[in-house]
């Protein structure tokens, strides 16, 4: 258990790099003068999107299933921060659709959004990120 522990952790740092960094490329996109650098900031996004975020995220839920499948499941029922934690993982997977919803919107031309948009958010991960945390160590209830 503790190897799969490891593995969740290790994905979901790297899930939280990509969330954190996804949204200020859109913010450099929007803000991008010229057609190459816009062209540039697609690659970008869609190679962090695809290729490290997608991944991580989907390791940190399974591996985050196999624990609880493994020993929180007998906790499940009396463990409110554990149902407070995986309601913000389900935030978590929301948020991460919606970074793939702005990253083609942004790539086909369609975003409505400016850079004030997109930097508030960017904040919205790091106030999930800091309360799944102190859930998980806490246990305040």
């Amino acid at each position: 258990m503790l190897w799969l522990k490891a593995l969740h952790v290790i994905a979901m740092v790297c899930w939280f790099a990509g969330l954190f960094y996804l949204p200020r490329l859109f913010i450099y996109h929007v803000d991008c003068p010229d057609e190459a650098g816009r062209q540039r900031f697609e690659v970008m996004e869609r190679r962090l999107y695809r290729a490290i975020m997608t991944p991580a995220a989907v390791v940190t839920v399974l591996a985050g299933l196999g624990l609880l499948a493994g020993y929180a499941w007998d906790m499940y029922g009396r463990a409110g921060w554990l149902h407070a934690k995986l309601t913000l993982v389900a935030l978590l997977v929301v948020y991460h659709w919606l970074c793939g919803r702005h990253r083609l919107a942004l790539r086909d031309g369609r975003n409505t959004h400016g850079a004030r948009y997109f930097r508030v958010f960017n904040e919205i991960p790091t106030l999930i990120l800091i309360a799944v945390v102190c859930l998980t160590i806490v246990k305040p209830f």
